[in-house]
Formats: structure tokens, sequence, C-alpha cells
């Protein structure tokens, strides 16, 4: 094969709305097959519709009854109250106490129609805030419908109801009001602190660009959320909170969470067999090396749309737990990148790689052991990073052209 027709992919250009027409009709006919297969809201694999949602449901019926959210035989108890999962499983909870005050109000409804509006909510605000980075980058073709629909990481969310859009849609929407907002953009960062893990490389590129403003922003937001959380909720929720996370921290290098399930550098490496001691060195290394690459690129420069599409490219490769629906965040470095009108060699196939491998990551991790998920998301954000350091050091920071 002619390597030109890889590493130019210009056959991509002409094929694009066709390939994203294919896989949008794949994903809308997954969901469609779903639903449709399902008795009484569970699936045929015997799962109840939106998965993970079952947590967060159980949580707000806790909480309302005073339960202790963070002891796993209480929540397990509540959770078999509604629906007993198959060979004894449950769905775990491990998000932070400020994460409570989003669960609470989602007791008062049924799981199900508590379900419906958790999607409908956050999948809105989180098509919202894409549409909006597809307004400031000019990338008016093809559609936002159509690449939303057609985004693997979107149906995973959806099928397991999880905060994905939610937390997506925080960093994306902080991300791009760091210059005309940034007390706005410091309090929506300091709302997506619900999923720390994902936030790991904001205070470096804060810091290192010396958006005060949005930095003191962002500790208020987090501060208020917290207070909010405990006044609602008691003090106990935090050590009850800090107890779990240690013995996940320990149970997860065993496999508490499926390794097949998570992208990361630490998950790839526990699945082709590597020790923990090793695998969490690779971790620790990988996610050094992006923390470097990123404080290159904001060094003595001031913010600047590259340095946040760096930021968020490098969101998943920085922590050791994340899995496939948390990708749907990927949009937004996507979507700059691809409005770079000097097309790098690679650049195109490697867009498109990047936007269809959540579809297939899981699928050959859990079949063959094969994590294609890391490697992607390391040659992605090389290309990030490389753009953001161009285009920081030379005139044209920020031009927005359409490709």
């Amino acid at each position: 094969m002619n390597v030109d027709f890889l590493r130019e992919a210009n056959w991509l250009k002409s094929r694009t709305r066709g390939y994203l027409l294919l896989f949008a009709v794949i994903n809308l006919a997954g969901l469609v097959f779903l639903v449709a297969t399902s008795d009484n809201g569970v699936d045929r694999n015997g799962f109840l519709l939106g998965t993970d949602f079952l947590s967060f449901w159980t949580s707000g019926h806790m909480l309302q009854h005073g339960g202790a959210v963070y002891d796993q035989a209480a929540h397990i108890a509540a959770q078999n109250e509604y629906f007993v999962q198959k060979d004894g499983a449950f769905t775990a909870f491990f998000y932070p106490p400020s994460f409570l005050p989003f669960c609470w109000p989602l007791g008062f409804l049924g799981h199900f129609p508590a379900l419906a509006a958790w999607l409908v909510t956050t999948g809105a605000f989180y098509i919202a805030v894409v549409s909006a980075w597809l307004r400031e980058y000019r990338l008016f073709q093809p559609s936002r419908w159509l690449l939303i629909a057609a985004f693997p990481p979107v149906l995973i969310t959806i099928t397991h109801g999880q905060t994905s859009f939610l937390v997506a849609g925080l960093l994306g929407l902080a991300t791009l009001l760091v210059p005309r907002a940034p007390v706005l953009s410091g309090a929506l960062f300091g709302l997506a602190t619900i999923k720390p893990q994902l936030g790991l490389l904001v205070p470096i590129a804060l810091l290192l660009t010396g958006e005060w403003r949005v930095i003191v922003a962002a500790a208020a937001s987090t501060i208020a959320l917290a207070l909010v959380a405990t006044l609602l909720f008691g003090t106990d929720q935090w050590g009850q909170w800090m107890d779990l996370s240690t013995a996940v921290q320990d149970t997860m290098g065993l496999g508490g969470v499926e390794f097949a399930k998570m992208m990361s550098v630490f998950a790839a490496a526990r699945l082709v067999g590597l020790p923990i001691p090793l695998a969490y060195a690779l971790q620790i290394a990988v996610s050094l090396g992006v923390i470097a690459a990123l404080a290159r690129a904001t060094w003595r420069v001031e913010w600047s749309p590259a340095i946040g599409a760096a930021m968020l490219a490098g969101a998943p490769l920085a922590t050791p737990f994340v899995l496939d629906y948390d990708l749907v965040l990927l949009a937004f470095p996507l979507i700059w990148l691809a409005t770079r009108t000097d097309r790098q060699p690679w650049e195109r196939l490697v867009i498109a790689l990047t936007f269809a491998a959540p579809a297939f990551a899981r699928p050959l991790a859990l079949s063959a052991a094969i994590p294609i998920m890391p490697l992607v998301l390391l040659v992605l954000f090389a290309l990030v990073v490389r753009r953001a350091i161009s285009e920081n050091r030379s005139p044209r920071v920020g031009e927005r052209i359409a490709a």
C-alpha cells in the first residue's frame, strides 16, 4: 500500500459524510435494538437499561432517607430493593460527596423517569457545548447532529446512563470561556471536580498561563460545592468516601473494574499481564510525560485555544481510571484539530481513528485482550500538543479557519 495513501489520507475528505452516516446509523440501530429487545427495562443480557445510572438513582433515594451512600453493604441492599443484578453484581458508587447534590433530586422520580430526565438534561448541555465549539472554530460541515449521532462515546454514555455528558460539557465550556469570561470559566471548572480524575491537567495549564481569575473562581466554586454537600448531607460523607476510595485504589489493580473496560495506560498494562508495580510505573511515566509536554506548550505564553485543546486531549492519558464513555470529552480537541488549515501528515488519519476507536476499544480488549485506546490517545495528544507548541510561538495563534 502506498504510504502517502495513509499519511495524507486525502480520500477521507470526500468520504467523511458517508462514514459519519454509517456510524450514526449503526449507533441509532444499536440503541433501538437494545431498547426494543428489553423486557420491563431489562436488556437481553440481564442488565438494567442505563446500567451505571442505578447507583446515582439509588444514592438519591438513600440521601432522602439519611442513608450512608458510601457504605457498600447498605448501597447494595438499597439497589437490590429495586433490582437484583445477576451473579450478585452491583453498580458501585465512587464519586466524591460534591456529586451528591446532583444525585439528590433524582430520588424524587422513579428509576426510568429519572434516567430519561438525566440523559435529556445532561445530553442537551453536552450538545449545546459541542455546538458552541463548532461555531467558535467555524466547522459548519457536517452538521452537529450527524457528528454527535455518529460519535461512538455518545452511544456508550447513553447506554450506561453515565455522567460523561455533564463532566465533558463542564470542561469543554470552561475551556472555551477562559479568555472571555474567566469567572464563569473557573466556576465551571470547579463544578467539574465531581469527576476529579479528568481535571488533573487543568491547574497546570491555568497556572502556567497565569489565568489567576480563573484559578480563584475555580477554587471558590470547588469549595462552595463541597460546602453545599456538607451542609446538606453532613461531614461524615467525606470520611466515608476517603475510606472507600482507599479500598477502591487497593482493588483496582486486582481488576475490581475490568481492565478491558478501562482505557488508561495502567489498565492496558494489566490487561496484557504486567504486574501491578510495573503497570503503575508505566502510568506514572506517561502521566509525567503528558504534564511535561503540556508545560512545554504553556511555558511563557498566554492562554490560547491550542492550549485548551492540548489540555483536554491529554486528560484521558493523565489518569489510570478512565473508561470509554469518558471519551466524549475528545470531541473538543478533535473539533479544534479538524479546523487547522495547514494539514500535517497523518492528521486526517489520526482524527478519523480517534473518532472511531472507542467503538472498537472495549470489544477488542474483552475478546482478544488488545488495548488499542491508549496508543490512539497518545498519538492524538502528540499531534495536538505539537501544534500547540508551534502555534503559540508564531503570530498565527488562535487562527480559526475551517478545513
